[in-house]
């Protein structure tokens, strides 16, 4: 069996493995190992079909784990498809000392905030950026 079998047979296995875990992750590999194989065709020695095979596989692990991770770190809360009150408006009449307000929104009273720390607080239309529990994190509208 050449080299270029034992890659595919190793591509097909992960596949095998990935259907029956569910585990993307395999699928990633065996998309390295068909670069291995792909390594034979270009007529590699086996220490340039391993380097493909390694390459590929970090290339896709790494760049899929990295897209979860900015998919978690992408805050639900502030998600519009999440949370539909996110980039609805509210009228603010006047901040308190403490940096909330108190807006009026869906028929009902609401506690808002100013969104980051030193969020810009003067009354006018402002924007849902988050709603946190009970509380409403808004943005003046002309905020970019």
């Amino acid at each position: 069996m050449d080299d270029a079998t034992l890659w595919w047979v190793l591509a097909g296995l992960l596949v095998a493995a990935e259907l029956a875990s569910g585990t993307f992750f395999l699928l990633m590999l065996a998309l390295a190992a068909a670069a291995g194989a792909l390594a034979v065709y270009a007529g590699l020695a086996f220490s340039g079909q391993l380097l493909a095979a390694g390459l590929c596989a970090l290339l896709t692990v790494g760049g899929w784990a990295w897209v979860r991770l900015r998919r978690r770190a992408a805050s639900p809360e502030a998600n519009p498809d999440v949370v539909l009150d996110v980039g609805q408006t509210v009228q603010v009449s006047a901040w308190q000392p403490d940096g909330t307000a108190l807006v009026r929104y869906r028929g009902a009273d609401w506690l808002a905030v100013a969104s980051g720390p030193h969020g810009e607080r003067h009354p006018g239309p402002h924007r849902i950026r988050a709603v946190q529990g009970n509380r409403l994190v808004i943005e003046p509208v002309d905020h970019p």
